[in-house]
């Protein structure tokens, strides 16, 4: 699939927002780790990213009703939903002054397509060493879920079904979505949110 970027500005792919509030200490302070342990800006996002999506549970997984959104709130309390880790993993390579974005897949709730579906966050990384975004997934691994990090080919952690109406929206946007972030501060249950508050399309 060919990623469209929401804007040409790689500046717009550094900014910091209220979800991707880079400036918070301790945000600096994981940077900081993240550095020392990287000999290039390649395994920096390796590690980002595997920091997150093993570091960060998601809130499904271990059934906990709190709901985060902004990146530093994530991080403090190490849970989230992908709307928030894809906040926290942007915030992260952004304050390493890596362009990030987010993207988006259009997946079934459950196991069938009556179950109904849902919009899954992920992100999109610019590497700059080969002129290209890639998308990551720090959704989290589990049995039957197995994301990991590659240059050379998707390795995300739900492959898209279209037999069963699941597909891909191409676009990299600059910030979350806004139905995703209303979501997220609607909501003071997460899994109440995540069974019957998720959007189904963009």
């Amino acid at each position: 699939m060919q990623l469209i970027c929401e804007s040409d500005n790689l500046q717009d792919y550094l900014e910091e927002t209220t979800e991707v509030d880079y400036s918070d200490p301790r945000i600096g302070e994981l940077v900081e780790r993240l550095t020392t342990a990287s000999r290039s800006q390649e395994e920096y996002i390796r590690h980002a990213y595997e920091w997150v999506r093993d570091n960060i549970s998601h809130a499904w997984d271990i059934q906990s009703t709190r709901v985060t959104c902004a990146a530093s709130e994530v991080l403090e309390f190490g849970e989230g939903i992908c709307y928030a880790k894809s906040n926290l993993l942007c915030a992260i390579l952004r304050r390493a002054a890596i362009p990030a974005g987010f993207c988006y897949q259009r997946l079934t709730l459950g196991d069938e397509p009556d179950t109904g579906y849902c919009i899954h966050a992920l992100n999109a990384v610019y590497i700059a060493s080969l002129n290209k975004w890639i998308r990551l997934d720090a959704r989290g691994n589990k049995p039957g879920i197995c994301a990991e990090f590659s240059l050379t080919e998707e390795r995300l952690a739900f492959p898209i079904r279209e037999a069963y109406g699941e597909f891909d929206y191409p676009t990299i946007y600059a910030q979350p979505h806004p139905q995703t972030i209303a979501v997220l501060r609607q909501h003071t249950n997460s899994l109440t949110m995540y069974q019957h508050g998720l959007p189904s399309h963009l």
